[in-house]
């Protein structure tokens, strides 16, 4: 499946948030959006990524006094994109060697959407079990 595909059946919508939004505010987001990642964009550019763990590492390293802070200096600047035309088989692995869980997509430099680690899994689910499914048919048609 393609990620084309992957947006089309979940949709396009984005959790998107300001590079200036303090760390407990962009804490407050992911709790209200029940996400693990919101992608930070200046005007339309994508500026970063800020996940769960980058909230984790912040706390860790500076205490809670970093919720303070803008997310701009905790969040992961070099942000990977998926592509619409890659295949699950290609995010799978990108995610797995870059220890990843959030991939924006871009549309002719439009935020498109986001592929999760979820969304990943739960093609790979459908695919196998459609392929069992093939199996069995095949198998009782004799």
């Amino acid at each position: 499946m393609l990620v084309s595909q992957i947006l089309k059946d979940k949709g396009g919508s984005v959790f998107a948030i300001a590079p200036h939004l303090t760390l407990g505010q962009v804490c407050n987001e992911l709790e209200q959006k029940r996400v693990g990642a919101l992608i930070v964009c200046d005007g339309d550019t994508v500026v970063g990524v800020v996940s769960e763990r980058d909230i984790v590492r912040a706390v860790a390293r500076g205490g809670a006094t970093c919720l303070d802070q803008p997310v701009s200096d905790h969040m992961t600047r070099e942000v990977v994109f998926a592509e619409p035309s890659e295949t699950v088989a290609i995010l799978m692995t990108r995610m797995t060697d870059r220890r990843i869980r959030h991939l924006p997509v871009m549309i002719d430099a439009r935020l498109a959407g986001v592929i999760s680690i979820g969304d990943v899994v739960k093609c790979q689910i459908a695919e196998a079990q459609h392929e069992a499914e093939s199996l069995r048919s095949y198998i009782a048609a004799g």
